[in-house]
């Protein structure tokens, strides 16, 4: 397999850290990086990958099939298993090679890191269900116990609406004079 160029993407979450020991790191596994292809950034962790500005340049705009993208963690490419999966997928279909640095298998575009990106995504998948089966298992509860679901009425919104019928105001004239959706005057209108 031919390499094109390859790249670095460093991450820290706070201001008061940096990016150096990452780098020395990669460097010190064998990776000759050029500077400008050592790309650092500071952001939280739990922003999403493709929704940091420096990643999404490097991924939009600077690398290329062949090119290769070297982290020393895997948690570097995104929030959660999730969030890491689609971005190892993107960046695979992009014809990019990704190697993390913390994996037993470094080259996820190998065979066996191919394996390992299935096993991610088995797990992803098994993330998406529990965070749909603790949603599930939350509103059920919430309804066992009588609580009212869904937004709270803004307190006086049924006399207002009132107040604007007795006025003789039409339903979207009442909308407009009291600031709410027609919908929420539709819904408090025969209260």
């Amino acid at each position: 397999m031919t390499i094109g160029r390859i790249f670095a993407y460093c991450r820290v979450s706070t201001v008061e850290q940096t990016t150096d020991n990452q780098i020395l790191a990669i460097r010190n596994a064998g990776y000759e990086i050029e500077e400008s292809r050592i790309i650092s950034e500071t952001v939280s962790g739990s922003v999403l990958a493709m929704q940091r500005p420096e990643f999404k340049t490097l991924v939009e705009h600077k690398l290329e099939a062949k090119d290769m993208l070297v982290v020393l963690k895997l948690d570097r490419l995104g929030r959660d298993n999730i969030d890491v999966q689609q971005t190892v997928g993107l960046l695979t279909k992009k014809g990019i090679n990704v190697v993390s640095l913390d994996l037993p298998v470094p080259d996820l575009s190998s065979s066996e890191g191919k394996l390992m990106l299935q096993m991610f995504a088995a797990f992803a998948e098994f993330e998406r269900n529990r965070i749909r089966e603790r949603t599930q298992e939350g509103l059920n509860r919430a309804r066992a116990e009588g609580k009212k679901l869904g937004r709270p009425a803004a307190k006086g919104t049924t006399e207002s609406v009132q107040r604007c019928k007795a006025e003789g105001l039409s339903q979207s004239a009442a909308a407009k004079e009291l600031g709410i959706g027609i919908a929420t005057v539709k819904r408090h209108w025969n209260k």
